[in-house]
């Protein structure tokens, strides 16, 4: 218990200081906890460390900033504490394999690493703590497009891709959240509901529209993505289901995921 308490405080410090300069020994004193006790919990909860977990919160939220609102990249470097346009241009590029002024060109989608809720069961270990994206902000959207088809992605066999390296595996992820993207409507909301899953919302009630969308992404199955050189393949399963409703966060978002399983079989 001691564990989760100190990664979701952790987690909730970060996301309180995005645009404010901090270092990990200040998250670990926040949380009372040693650094690199802190550092194990990341490692084994997400898989990654806590200085790739701030840069990846930070570049979506600066995604956001690139397609929401007017500032300059310069601005937004600023925002989340880089020294320099060109220093937050190669971090930027790092996640999103673009350059932050050529991002409104090619993307609408801005989710891609969102913030992570935790829900601690009595008796769960840190491991099996059920992990949850923060929807909340799309809640509103939800409730008007009550009755809606949504579209449940995941990637097919990622794990020898993540096999290559970490790196194959984001650029993977991110190839899949392209395709989505391209096919999706200007209505449309997509969200990043797990590791390699994604929802997109069409706001469609005519099956035949749904169908259409799900068959242009999954058109481009078998194609490949560049990797140092590599053209390395991938496919998507995909799943249909609707928006409740009665919408019930939990429920829905279990039914996001249990539509993707059956998807698969």
């Amino acid at each position: 218990m001691k564990s989760f308490m100190a990664l979701t405080e952790s987690i909730d410090y970060i996301e309180q200081n995005l645009c404010e300069p901090f270092a990990r020994g200040d998250i670990a004193r926040h949380c009372h906890v040693s650094l690199s006790m802190l550092e194990k919990l990341f490692r084994y909860a997400l898989f990654m460390s806590i200085k790739t977990y701030v840069t990846k919160r930070r570049m979506t939220q600066a995604a956001k900033d690139l397609v929401n609102t007017g500032m300059s990249v310069t601005d937004i470097a600023m925002k989340y504490q880089y020294n320099s346009a060109e220093v937050f241009t190669r971090t930027f590029r790092r996640v999103w394999n673009v350059a932050p002024s050529a991002f409104k060109d090619k993307w609408t989608f801005t989710g891609i690493f969102p913030r992570i809720n935790y829900e601690y069961k009595e008796g769960d270990d840190l491991y099996m703590a059920r992990k949850r994206v923060d929807m909340s902000d799309a809640y509103d959207f939800l409730r008007e497009k009550r009755g809606s088809y949504v579209l449940c992605f995941d990637i097919q066999n990622l794990s020898p891709i993540n096999a290559v390296s970490g790196k194959a595996g984001d650029l993977a992820i991110l190839e899949c959240a392209a395709r989505i993207n391209d096919a999706a409507g200007d209505d449309m909301l997509m969200m990043r509901i797990g590791g390699d899953e994604f929802a997109l919302i069409t706001g469609l009630f005519d099956p035949g529209k749904a169908k259409a969308v799900s068959e242009e992404v999954l058109s481009k199955n078998g194609g490949t993505f560049d990797y140092e050189g590599q053209k390395i393949p991938l496919s998507l399963y995909c799943g249909v289901t609707t928006i409740p409703e009665t919408l019930r966060y939990s429920e829905f978002f279990g039914e996001l995921h249990q539509t993707i399983n059956d998807s698969k079989r």
